[in-house]
């Protein structure tokens, strides 16, 4: 799961030799398309890649994957153009797609109920502890090397992930696979998209997706043009990671004896409230506000952001363990394509203010309230209460 995290954030301290390696202005938005090229690649792969693991596998798909994401990442580092850069990107993120749709798989076919939603906290704290490496290690490969170093780390990554990926059990049986048809693609998804909530789930994440997805990209761009603080970014991104990570594992420990439901609804209400501060203070400042009141609520807002979205996908799986593949796909992929287009538009509304992004954070956390109190609504109780479960 953490091959997505380091793709994209080992590449960002290195935007501005990118920038300076295809003469680009210094303060050039381009170099965001290498970011939502990924993730629409990430999100449109995960399709096939859900619909193999149900029928081969769901290690075979994590090995296609690595390979697809070497490929893709050794063309990105010898590209001769940002368009071409670009387009090797999206083959990268198409690459991502496979591991991260085995991940989901395979947890599913393990756990249940909130043990699932534990397990799935305990990754993504992993997982969001490589935003807060990436960076740096991105800045110091950049201090001894050229800037396709960046690239080059991620390839040596997937090849010690392969190894090590050769030493996990399988976890879904030989007699659950079925034969590759169109006709059971089609009814592995109609299962997923008619399953009572699944589409307020998706929607849910579609939106809080764009808005961060908007934070990633122009990250760097805040905190050099708004608040001047470009040294520092490094260390603010780390930091944001860390306390993002450290929310994922509370959660963790909370799920199973609270609930999914409870944590949704207290959570989302959390959510519209941060939202709503940070709005108020940016457009109450001219959306240059004080660094050190705009990062605590920052933070806030992402925090409520990373435990929805865990839970989220916990609830949303856990009435599929049947289509596991397929369903972690689908719930995967709407919110990386159209999560990563919204947040596209977001970056091209950047004005040398927070402004865009706090009114897009507002309304995303609006929206996404409101699509989980419709998920909650036709949801049956007892599949996002605790539950029970041990490993299969």
């Amino acid at each position: 799961m953490a091959l997505t995290a380091l793709g994209i954030d080992t590449l960002l301290p290195a935007f501005d030799d990118v920038r300076a390696e295809f003469g680009l202005a210094s303060d050039a938005t381009q170099v965001a398309g290498l970011v939502t090229a990924f993730i629409v690649g990430l999100g449109l792969g995960q399709l096939p890649a859900g619909i193999l693991a149900d029928r081969y596998g769901r290690r075979a798909v994590l090995w296609g994957g690595l390979a697809v994401y070497v490929v893709g990442a050794a063309a990105a580092a010898l590209a001769p153009s940002l368009g071409l850069m670009i387009a090797a990107r999206f083959l990268w993120g198409l690459g991502a797609a496979g591991p991260r749709v085995a991940v989901m798989a395979m947890v599913r076919d393990a756990y249940s109920g909130a043990a699932m939603a534990k397990q799935m906290s305990s990754i993504m704290s992993i997982f969001l502890i490589v935003p807060m490496l990436a960076p740096a290690l991105g800045a110091g490969l950049l201090a001894i090397g050229p800037w396709q170093l960046t690239i080059w780390l991620c390839v040596v990554v997937a090849g010690l992930i392969f190894v090590a990926s050769l030493y996990l059990p399988p976890t879904q049986p030989v007699t659950d696979r079925e034969p590759l048809s169109v006709r059971g693609m089609w009814s592995d998804w109609r299962t997923v998209l008619s399953t009572p909530g699944t589409f307020g789930w998706i929607a849910a994440t579609v939106v809080m997706t764009g808005s961060f997805m908007s934070y990633i990209a122009s990250s760097e761009n805040i905190i050099d043009e708004v608040f001047g603080l470009k040294r520092w970014f490094v260390l603010t991104f780390a930091a944001v990671a860390l306390v993002m990570a450290f929310a994922t594992a509370t959660n963790g420990r909370l799920v199973e004896s609270v609930g999914l439901r409870r944590i949704l609804v207290v959570v989302a209400c959390g959510q519209v409230a941060t939202t709503a501060t940070l709005c108020t203070v940016v457009l109450a400042t001219g959306g240059t506000p004080p660094f050190a009141l705009f990062l605590p609520i920052l933070i806030s807002v992402l925090m409520c952001q990373q435990v929805l979205m865990v839970n989220i996908n916990s609830a949303a799986m856990m009435p599929l363990g049947h289509v596991a593949g397929s369903a972690a796909a689908l719930i995967g992929a709407a919110p990386q394509v159209f999560g990563a287009l919204i947040g596209s538009r977001i970056d091209a509304a950047f004005n040398g203010t927070v402004t865009p992004l706090a009114i897009a954070f507002v309304v995303g956390s609006v929206l996404s309230g409101l699509a989980i109190r419709q998920a909650l609504g036709v949801t049956a109780p007892k599949v996002v209460e605790p539950v029970v479960a041990t490993a299969a």
